[in-house]
């Protein structure tokens, strides 16, 4: 072997070793220096202040919680939109949201976002409507927030503060748009998020199917529902909904949908219920009435 040769095969070898090193042991070290990062105490008074359930939480998952927080906001990127400063509280609110629903779970931890950008209030946004008779026209819609494929999600400030007023009215446009991302690591926005066995897709299929009919129902007849009625659009907003129902109103959605909150109870791999005080029993009771009897119990309304 010629002396080329042999300088050809080492600087091959340095190279395998290098993607090596870049691939697979500096993620790890980046990892464990991240982990044993002390949380910040003003970012703790953040958290206590603007994540209702958070001093409800068992102290692991609390602890779980902080670590995955530190590692979301090492890796996203935070950009102010409409004259907006991102500061802590913003980075710090949005991040806690967001990571409440990697929980126990295993996950990538949204590897394919990259950018959460933020704008003061609502924002506006073009689409194309399509009506029965082909015709294509221009829409404007007013959002609150905007999940993206390409790994971007859109938020709306004051429509994250309004969810922080209260964690128990099904609204959180946090747990939403970031429903829709976990949605998407399928590879498709569809409803049907990565579940952890093949075996459980059936299920999920027939209850998530039998739910949203039934949500559609009810929303064709103008019934009130625990659910938000835009779960109705489709089976991707139906995930999304769901899961704020799941986190926020969790003893309704237990009593009112049983089989529906155990499959998100089995997807999420924690139970709100724990964080919460259930409601007055008028207030639980109140979604029930609609349930068809001696049926799976399915949308309300």
């Amino acid at each position: 072997m010629d002396l080329s040769t042999t300088l050809t095969l080492i600087a091959l070898w340095l190279i395998v070793v290098a993607v090596a090193l870049l691939l697979f042991v500096y993620p790890r070290y980046r990892r464990r220096k991240l982990d044993a990062t002390p949380f910040p105490p003003a970012w703790l008074m953040i958290l206590r202040d603007n994540l209702k359930v958070y001093r409800a939480m068992w102290p692991n998952q609390q602890e779980q919680l902080r670590r995955l927080i530190i590692r979301f906001l090492d890796s996203k990127e935070f950009i102010g939109c409409g004259e907006l400063v991102i500061t802590d509280e913003i980075r710090v609110t949005i991040a806690a949201h967001a990571c409440l629903l990697l929980l126990n779970r295993t996950s990538n931890e949204y590897q394919d976002l990259r950018s959460i950008l933020v704008y003061p209030s609502g924002f506006v946004v073009d689409r194309e409507h399509h009506d029965e008779s082909g015709v294509v026209t221009e829409e404007e819609n007013y959002l609150a927030g905007e999940s993206w494929s390409v790994g971007k999600v859109i938020l709306a400030w004051d429509s994250v503060e309004h969810g922080l007023s209260s964690f128990a009215d099904g609204q959180n446009v946090v747990l939403h748009e970031f429903a829709h991302q976990l949605d998407h690591e399928s590879g498709v926005t569809n409803g049907a998020p990565l579940l952890y066995k093949k075996s459980d897709y059936r299920n999920w299929a027939q209850v998530f199917a039998r739910e949203y009919a039934a949500l559609q129902r009810a929303s064709d007849e103008n019934r009130e529902t625990l659910i938000d009625p835009y779960g109705a659009s489709d089976p991707a907003e139906f995930f999304a909904v769901v899961t704020e129902t799941f986190y926020e109103r969790p003893h309704e959605m237990a009593s009112a949908h049983p089989e529906l909150f155990a499959e998100l109870l089995a997807y999420y791999r924690v139970d709100p219920r724990e964080w919460q005080p259930p409601p007055p029993a008028g207030r639980l009771q109140a979604f029930n009435k609609h349930t068809d009897s001696g049926k799976s119990p399915h949308a309300s309304g």
